[in-house]
């Protein structure tokens, strides 16, 4: 093809001036439809041959627009025009432009321009993005050269896209697959967006938190965690009390933390990868990079667990008893696969279930969910006051889960909280009364389906701002039932898939918006399609 200079388009000619009356009754419509328009001016007009056919190329701020060059049909049919229906392609779908350039082998500079590629993202199925390349050919260097320029120019005013990044990766993750997928799937995209990566593989547990705490956080746009769910939350965990201490905040006593100053990105690699199902609707490493280069971002609530003297950990979901106490004897037993180990776990576990006693106390939003089970019995065993005072319940119960965001998986769609939301300010309390085996499991199925898992008369759910669990230690000939302490008298707790084994009393609290993720509000995935007609 033949080269052309880029042309920009013709400006409209000026209008005789019209009289001040008729000037102050058009200016609010003129104003409006230029608001409309903003951003769709043509800045240039250009041919390209874009899949082996000459194409009238036009591109705004807002969007890439092309349509064929058809010769004029000698008999007027119109069947020839339709022929011609105009592609376009939105600014905001895409993440990179590159110049197309044919190179010997072994060349890695120079060669023949050949054209413009553009990397665009796509919306296929189920949430699930890929990315797509669109060839404009044109031999002309002025005429790719000048068009590159402008293509940049816009890219480079999306604020929100990174443009450098602190990647933590752990080996050990699930099948020890984190490595692969972040160089075979992750790395290739960031160089694609001209991502500049710092690249942490940790070797021990702790290591992500004591580089966050050391490192140069004002050199990067954000922090990328690429494993299961135990993996992110120690670096949301170090992210957040790295910010305490550059705030000189006291660690040891959180009660009003300061925002995380860059968000996280989660790139899954574990077995649940609850955190990552929350925030993209599917457990997929290219969607999760693709969230991250096209800067999608989302204020996430985040909880404080705490004993009466100190911080333990910030993170956004709790489960105190059967799924705490899986999670401990999945553990002991690291020897085994993982996915043996985890079912072996469970089973075991499920086979000596036994309740905790504990006193639940809390401070309600709302002091009954609507589809609470049996609320004449929770009116009865809940001390009553307004929404401002603490409640308190007691009893013996099987599973406490403390949740702030839904936390979706594989096998839970609906989520294991489903009532909450990423960042309404609330959690979930959902508690799970003693009841038979068989009952139990009837509900844990529940999670698997549709149904609503909470009708049971043994669950119940609340939705508080701050929770204090403290379980009651037998005495006497019912001692040797404290199967679930420590040698140093503590319980275990699920804390985002991480064991944590402390003092007997836990105080959680819920802190709006105190984090951004790379993602969206999965409420939203149907209605925010990223979409491309290019195909």
């Amino acid at each position: 093809m033949s080269g052309t200079s880029a042309v920009p388009l013709p400006r409209p000619q000026g209008r005789a001036r019209a009289a001040p009356q008729e000037r102050r009754r058009r200016v609010a419509p003129l104003a409006a439809a230029l608001a409309a328009r903003a951003g769709d001016e043509p800045l240039l007009r250009g041919i390209f041959e874009i899949d082996k056919r000459s194409c009238d190329v036009v591109l705004s701020a807002r969007r890439l627009r092309w349509s064929p060059i058809l010769p004029e049909s000698p008999t007027g049919d119109s069947s020839v025009a339709l022929q011609a229906q105009e592609e376009i392609i939105e600014m905001k779908d895409v993440f990179s432009v590159k110049l197309k350039r044919r190179r010997f082998a072994g060349q890695k500079k120079g060669g023949t321009l050949l054209g413009i590629t553009i990397f665009t993202c796509l919306n296929k199925e189920e949430n699930k993005l890929t990315d797509c390349a669109i060839h404009l050919n044109n031999l002309s260097e002025d005429h790719c050269q000048s068009w590159f320029r402008h293509l940049k120019e816009i890219l480079n005013g999306f604020q929100n896209r990174p443009k450098s990044l602190k990647v933590f990766v752990n080996p050990s993750s699930h099948k020890r697959e984190a490595t692969h997928v972040y160089y075979e799937k992750v790395a290739p995209l960031f160089k694609l967006a001209d991502i500049k990566t710092d690249v942490t593989v940790t070797e021990y547990e702790g290591h992500a938190l004591s580089v966050l705490k050391e490192c140069e956080l004002q050199a990067f746009d954000g922090v990328v965690c690429v494993g299961g769910d135990g993996s992110v939350s120690e670096v949301a965990h170090g992210l957040l009390l790295r910010a305490q201490i550059d705030a000189g905040k006291d660690t040891d006593y959180v009660s009003k933390p300061v925002r995380a100053p860059i968000p996280l990105g989660v790139i899954p690699a574990g077995t649940t990868n609850i955190l990552a199902h929350t925030l993209y609707g599917i457990k997929h490493a290219v969607t999760a990079a693709l969230h991250i280069v096209m800067g999608h971002m989302q204020a996430v609530d985040v909880c404080t667990f705490s004993t009466p003297s100190k911080l333990l950990r910030f993170g956004f979901s709790a489960m105190f008893g059967f799924g705490a106490r899986t999670l401990a004897l999945a553990e002991k037993h690291r020897w085994m696969p993982s996915s043996q180990r985890k079912d072996f776990a469970f089973i075991k576990t499920l086979a000596d279930l036994k309740p905790e006693e504990c006193e639940l106390s809390f401070l309600p939003l709302q002091i009954l969910q609507e589809d609470s089970h049996d609320n004449r019995k929770k009116k009865g065993r809940m001390e009553k006051g307004s929404k401002d005072q603490w409640q308190k319940i007691q009893g013996h119960f099987l599973n406490v889960s403390i949740m702030a965001i839904p936390c979706l998986c594989s096998m839970a769609p609906r989520g294991l909280a489903p009532n909450t939301r990423l960042n309404n300010g609330s959690m979930a309390l959902i508690v799970v009364e003693n009841t038979s085996r068989a009952e139990f499991i009837k509900h844990l199925k529940r999670y698997t389906s549709v149904k609503n898992q909470f009708n049971f008369p043994f669950v119940e759910t609340y939705t508080v701002r701050e929770v204090k669990v403290q379980p009651k230690l037998k005495s006497g000939p019912d001692a040797k039932e404290n199967v679930c302490l420590n040698a140093e008298g503590s319980y275990p707790w699920n804390i985002d898939g991480d064991l944590m084994k402390e003092a007997s009393e836990v105080h959680v609290r819920v802190h709006p918006q105190l984090i951004d993720l790379y993602g969206v509000n999965t409420d939203d995935l149907e209605s925010s399609q990223v979409t491309c007609n290019c195909i």
